[in-house]
């Protein structure tokens, strides 16, 4: 879960842009005609070339050579083309689950809004268009797929991966929720009134769209977000009524005292936080019994059948391994707590696990993926600890810090890529491509670049509006230096 800070208001940063730069909204970004092939970042991509917050199509970014782990190297034989999705944070955004009203405050609740959030299907669909492109041979899908652990969230993502029609409404027929044009909270931005103008956006995202759906087999690990309320705390009796209840707050009580860090935002906090009710003012909104919250063993059920998964295994974990051809093999870790937080948690029975599949693999080159980034949090640096003493893996992959970076590892047994990918639901909205060579000398290289979505007026606008979001990637640099979107990566062969 990618912790957002500061306050900020999207309307208030729209307004700091109209009048410092004589803003003028030429539209949502790149049309059908701009690019009718691959959306590979190397060719072309979005940048605000002016400097006037629109985005437009600017000159692709060459794969910058690195060679911390090793020199370089002619490819000369092919091991496999992956494609990464990850935090597409697929939401309800007319849930009365989501306490959008609580983001002003910061702390645990500074992510519970985005200008864009109504879109979050749409901008998945067209990913899985480009990824399509690729024609990778196999999608990994790295956590955080929906954002509010509800059964319709996972319903909708499972439907835009796998394919068919999608129904992105929920409640009552139409949009219902803090962006409708007559809401009057200032912190929030509203697309029929407010700059820059949208207006129908919020009716057209509750339309029915066909999504394609992946062609490649995708393979998924859990994020905070799927197993967690809001990605912070178990669900609970009181937070089930109130996903699927008939109210929502639309102001808090000022004398409330709200969880402020993830240490204090606990289900039991919550549960007594609830035990009256709503803790301030509360509009009525249409009940909806397929918003609710799922539990852990659901979720992974859920995800390990559906169309087009080859997620595996057995019991309350999604640990699993898988050949990706004859010379590489994935690892999946499910490093999340069932309970709250979003740090990474390994068990003695996962390590033990993990040790089993890394010798298991062989003369296979390994690339292992997690949702949590393996060096945030003791739990995970237990398990790169594993990682240092296996001279066949290449890459860990990961997502949740909503931030592309890539950084060596250099361990005794030759080293490894650890490769974080930002976000589809914050700027600049893209999935990474990684296509693997065997060297010359019996290494490795990893082409990796990013990926724009295909054009379309949803998830163009989508784009646009995360560009322009004063809490989102644009304002942290979540999109990376050059070298980590698209890098050339060398690694040494074992032993050398």
């Amino acid at each position: 879960m990618k912790r957002r800070i500061g306050l900020g208001a999207f309307a208030v940063a729209v307004a700091a842009i109209t009048l410092v730069l004589g803003f003028t909204h030429r539209g949502g970004g790149a049309s059908a005609s701009d690019d009718a092939g691959s959306r590979t970042t190397t060719r072309a991509t979005f940048a605000d070339r002016d400097g006037d917050g629109v985005l437009e199509r600017s000159r692709g970014e060459p794969l910058r050579r690195r060679t911390e782990l090793g020199p370089a190297s002619r490819g000369v034989a092919r091991i496999a083309t992956l494609a990464q999705i990850t935090d597409s944070h697929v939401r309800d955004e007319e849930s009365p689950a989501r306490a959008f009203v609580l983001d002003r405050l910061g702390g645990a609740f500074s992510s519970t809004f985005r200008p864009q959030e109504a879109l979050s299907a749409q901008t998945l669909a067209a990913t899985v268009e480009t990824v399509n492109r690729l024609r990778p041979d196999a999608v990994l899908e790295t956590g955080d797929l929906v954002d509010n652990a509800q059964s319709n969230e996972l319903s909708l993502a499972l439907t835009v991966l796998g394919g068919g029609r999608v129904d992105p409404d929920s409640g009552a027929l139409g949009y219902q929720g803090p962006q409708a044009p007559g809401a009057s909270d200032p912190f929030l931005y509203r697309p029929d009134v407010d700059a820059p103008r949208h207006r129908g956006l919020l009716s057209a995202a509750q339309r029915p769209f066909r999504s394609p759906g992946l062609r490649a087999p995708w393979y998924a690990v859990p994020g905070n977000h799927d197993l967690l309320v809001q990605g912070e705390a178990a669900p609970t009796p009181a937070l089930q009524r109130l996903a699927t209840g008939s109210r929502e707050l639309v102001e808090p009580d000022r004398g409330v005292k709200l969880p402020r860090s993830r240490r204090t935002f606990d289900p039991a906090v919550l549960d007594r936080l609830l035990a009256h009710g709503l803790p301030g003012t509360t509009s009525a909104v249409a009940p909806d019994a397929t918003r609710r919250l799922m539990r852990p063993t659901e979720l992974i059920d859920r995800l390990r059948r559906a169309r087009g998964s080859g997620a595996a295994g057995a019991g309350d974990r999604l640990d699993y391994a898988f050949p990706v051809g004859p010379k590489l093999r994935v690892i999946a870790l499910d490093l999340v707590k069932r309970t709250r937080g979003a740090d990474p948690a390994a068990s003695p029975r996962q390590l033990a696990w993990l040790r089993r599949q890394l010798k298991a693999a062989a003369d296979r080159w390994v690339v292992v993926m997690t949702h949590q980034p393996l060096a945030s949090s003791p739990g995970g640096r237990r398990v790169l600890a594993q990682l240092d003493r296996a001279p066949r893996v290449v890459a860990t992959l990961a997502g949740d810090s909503h931030t592309n970076k890539i950084r060596p590892r250099r361990t005794a047994a030759g080293g490894y890529w650890m490769i974080n990918t930002g976000s589809l639901t914050d700027f600049p909205q893209q999935s990474r491509a990684l296509r693997l060579r065997e060297t010359a000398g019996g290494g490795v290289v990893i082409d990796t670049w990013m990926l724009d979505s295909v054009p379309g007026r949803l998830p163009d606008t989508a784009r646009s509006l995360a560009f322009l979001d004063a809490q989102g990637g644009r304002p942290q640099h979540d999109a990376g230096a050059p070298s980590d979107r698209n890098a050339r990566l060398f690694r040494a062969p074992p032993g050398g």
